[in-house]
């Protein structure tokens, strides 16, 4: 992400060490690398996405996401932007996903991916 940080900062994205100083409630734009996602087992339609920068993880929640419309987005991004609200909590923060967008044009010529946790019908089989 290093590599990429320039055209992040030019898309006002936070680094996951810049969000330690951001209030709980504002909103934010953070972009990773996806290195999981995880379907909720009591809402089906909740996917919990974690991003890494070169500083750590940020954990992204997103709710009622249909998969026509941004669904494709969350299952099949390798780099990931999100803008939402950050949400801290027992020390704990994460962004609540408003818009989530595929940036992974910004790693053209890397091979990265995520470690799935959930079988998602609209993924394509392999």
């Amino acid at each position: 992400m290093a590599l990429v940080r320039r055209q992040l900062r030019a898309q006002r994205c936070r680094s996951s060490r810049e969000l330690a100083n951001v209030e709980s409630g504002r909103p934010v734009s953070v972009a990773g690398l996806v290195i999981g996602r995880q379907r909720s087992q009591t809402a089906s339609v909740v996917i919990f996405v974690t991003l890494e920068d070169e500083f750590g993880l940020v954990n992204g929640w997103s709710g009622a996401i249909w998969p026509n419309v941004s669904g494709g987005v969350l299952v099949q991004s390798q780099i990931l932007r999100i803008d939402g609200r950050l949400e801290v909590a027992d020390g704990v923060r994460h962004v609540i996903a408003g818009r989530p967008t595929d940036i992974t044009p910004l790693l053209t010529g890397l091979d990265v991916r995520s470690r799935d946790f959930h079988r998602d019908r609209y993924q394509a089989k392999n």
